[in-house]
């Protein structure tokens, strides 16, 4: 998917030599330290890749949930946390393409802002759309102030911008807002020291007494749930999905290079001599392309308004999620005890693979979904 083709689409010639010269070289050295890909992210934004899906009237590339699912699976190819990172930049740029204010806009989309989500909390924690925390009118009258306790937060105390959710002033589920970075009183927790994603800079996030003015408000008051069903969520689900299948063909493709690469000296054979080994290596390929193909009718089913299009935005992060834990599982097996080695590379995406099933909505939550659906229940 990274090869320079005439074929490709202008923002894919335009990734491929940010992976080849920056990502890549650089991802066993952000999963070591744990470091934010700051580089990444830079080269990114001059490619013109962080606007993606801006407006063109805002100078954006005007592109839809395949462009930014296809960078984001790309990039899953070669960094973990790269791809984690723009994937909730792509988030928040929904949210505020759809809500937020002009001037933003033009920074996401020349490449000179970063946002991300702050939806999950402490008291609610993977139910992202029923948030404990508040917003209370300011003695002013003019702002309001936000108090909240964010469990996880990626590009906590990087990004510029968060997305972030409180319950609403008046009636309604929740009410989202922009917070800016350098706001008074946002506190960013413990760095992150995770298993897997290592320089996502996932930490918590904690408002107290947060002051904003009332225009920082995206959408209406109480209108947070509907958007983050209606706008967030098809994004999510979908960019989540080409993360899983980008680090299942990661490993798919590193597993059947080790076992091609590798002999039995004494027999004057390869691993891959071995059918054992053979038959993994196809069970990982089939099981990541059948997920890949879920992933494309999903987005076929979005682009052309599909009848079944919320079940399979429902349906693809979950089989994703455990298409990659399945498919990295063999890539250990298949590259045996050199898999334990961090140069082979299958022990980082075996790692990486698990985020995805614990991201809200949880894989878990969303069999709830799917069998409510299948069964005639209402999802809520």
């Amino acid at each position: 998917m990274s090869d320079v083709s005439p074929a490709l689409p202008a923002y894919m010639a335009a990734l491929a030599p940010v992976i080849a010269d920056v990502v890549a070289p650089a991802a066993a050295e952000v999963d070591r330290t744990g470091a934010y890909p700051r580089a990444a992210l830079d080269a990114l934004g001059r490619a013109g890749l962080l606007g993606l899906i801006s407006a063109p009237e805002v100078g954006g590339g005007g592109e839809g949930h395949r462009a930014a699912t296809a960078v984001v699976q790309s990039l899953a190819e070669h960094c973990g946390s790269t791809a984690m990172v723009v994937m909730m930049h792509y988030c928040g740029t929904a949210v505020i393409e759809a809500f937020g204010p002009t001037d933003v806009r033009e920074r996401i989309a020349a490449g000179d802002y970063i946002t991300t989500l702050a939806f999950s909390e402490v008291g609610s924690r993977s139910m992202f759309w029923a948030p404990m925390s508040t917003a209370i009118p300011a003695p002013s009258g003019t702002k309001v102030l936000l108090d909240a306790e964010k469990s996880w937060v990626t590009s906590a105390g990087q990004a510029d911008g968060y997305v972030w959710s409180s319950r609403p002033l008046g009636e309604g589920v929740s009410t989202l807002w922009l917070v800016p970075k350098a706001t008074p009183g946002l506190k960013v927790g413990a760095p992150f020291d995770g298993l897997g994603l290592r320089g996502n800079c996932s930490s918590p996030m904690r408002a107290a007494g947060v002051e904003l003015p009332a225009s920082a408000m995206l959408g209406a008051d109480g209108g947070g749930f509907d958007a983050m069903l209606g706008v967030v969520l098809p994004w999510f689900q979908v960019m989540n999905a080409g993360f899983s299948v980008g680090t299942a063909n990661s490993a798919t493709a590193k597993a059947a290079a080790h076992a091609a690469g590798t002999r039995f000296e004494h027999l004057d054979q390869a691993v891959a001599d071995n059918p054992v080994a053979r038959a993994n290596v196809a069970r990982m390929r089939i099981r990541t392309d059948a997920a890949e193909a879920l992933l494309l009718d999903t987005l076929t089913a979005l682009e052309t308004g599909r009848a079944d299009a919320t079940l399979r935005v429902l349906e693809v992060k979950a089989w994703a999620g455990e298409t990659a834990i399945d498919v990295t599982d063999l890539g250990m097996r298949v590259c045996g005890g050199a898999a334990f080695r961090k140069e082979v590379g299958v022990e980082r995406n075996f790692r990486d693979a698990r985020a995805a099933s614990v991201m809200a909505p949880t894989t878990d939550t969303l069999y709830d979904f799917i069998g409510r659906i299948a069964c005639g229940l209402p999802l809520f």
